[in-house]
């Protein structure tokens, strides 16, 4: 249920504990999530959505960089993403949830791999403290999107 009140929305989340963790405070169990409407087959009932969700040509992404990495100020930042996917997938890349475009300070490049891969690497050099955030490849085409993050933090060298 959604409440409002004085334009502040609030939002009850319910949570179920049994007696038994009530009273002993450990041994937490996860809640089981569901999505309701989908059979646990994995089946759609839509005959669309099953050929869109479980099509052998749906883009992968295959070999990304490592997720958290600590740069060097005035030094290279390199992320690579390899995505495969028939048609060939495009690749994008954002950072802190906002698509990045070429400019002086960092470059992006693409290669086509045979007929269904592309190779996307984004350089930012030099980097700055500005440049700290959460970097995402997202590849896509029209069968499914997927997309893997990589989280940057800088840290100081001192001569």
């Amino acid at each position: 249920m959604n409440y409002n009140w004085f334009g502040v929305a609030f939002v009850i989340l319910a949570v179920t504990i049994t007696d038994g963790e009530a009273r002993k405070g450990r041994g937490r169990t996860r809640a089981k999530s569901r999505v309701i409407g989908m059979p646990i087959t994995g089946k759609y009932r839509d005959p669309e959505s099953d050929l869109y969700y479980n099509n052998n040509d749906a883009t992968k992404i295959t070999l990304a960089s490592h997720f958290d990495y600590e740069y060097v100020l005035g030094h290279k930042i390199v992320f690579v993403c390899i995505a495969k996917g028939k048609p060939r997938p495009q690749i994008t890349w954002y950072k802190d949830g906002v698509e990045l475009y070429a400019h002086s300070f960092f470059h992006v490049h693409e290669w086509k791999i045979d007929k269904d891969k592309m190779k996307s690497k984004l350089e930012i050099d030099p980097a700055t403290q500005m440049d700290a955030g959460i970097y995402e490849c997202n590849a896509d085409n029209m069968f499914s999107i997927d997309r893997r993050s990589f989280k940057t933090d800088f840290s100081i060298i001192f001569d």
